[in-house]
């Protein structure tokens, strides 16, 4: 495998420690401010599976020995604009963005047109292309067609339990 790969992982899983670490931030005020947490165990799978994701990616590489081609030049184009989605998410939600499902206690609907146009921009516009980005540079398409459909079970889970929590949250100020 090329050093460029290699590279490409360390730099990818910094990104993730360090969303996780905005994350507990953003956490701790919600908190403080009597946020709940909602889905908790499917958080903790979704992390696992995120994780197990990426060193399947490394580990297919590795197995393949794959080489920085036009696949991963690809991957890594869909990668960082999956990236430039989560920072831009980031800033839109602000302090109400983690990685868990935290609902505050005068939590607001965000109106931008961006949550108006596409419904969980995080799940499909930084997650999904992210992991596929993930991949598509390591040529791990086992892991692909295997890790992304277990991926989606739980995404799916969280979409329903994150609904779940904002109608109950919003049925009940009406």
């Amino acid at each position: 495998m090329e050093f460029v790969l290699l590279l490409f992982f360390v730099i990818g899983v910094a990104i993730r420690v360090s969303s996780v670490l905005v994350s507990r931030r953003h956490e701790a005020v919600l908190r403080r401010g009597g946020a709940v947490e909602h889905g908790v165990l499917n958080t903790r799978l979704l992390a696992l599976a995120h994780g197990l994701f990426y060193l399947a990616c490394l580990g297919e590489g590795l197995a393949r020995h794959a080489q920085f081609d036009k696949v991963s030049l690809v991957g890594l184009v869909i990668y960082a604009a999956a990236i430039g989605m989560l920072v831009w998410i980031v800033q839109l939600l602000g302090p109400l963005w983690t990685v868990k499902i935290m609902i505050a206690r005068k939590h607001a609907l965000n109106r931008h047109w961006l949550f108006r146009t596409v419904r969980h921009p995080n799940y499909f516009l930084n997650i999904l292309p992210e992991l596929l980005g993930f991949a598509l540079m390591f040529h791990a398409y086992l892991t692909l067609a295997v890790g992304l459909p277990v991926y989606l079970v739980f995404l799916v889970i969280r979409i329903r339990q994150e609904e779940a929590a904002m109608r109950h949250l919003f049925s009940a100020g009406a």
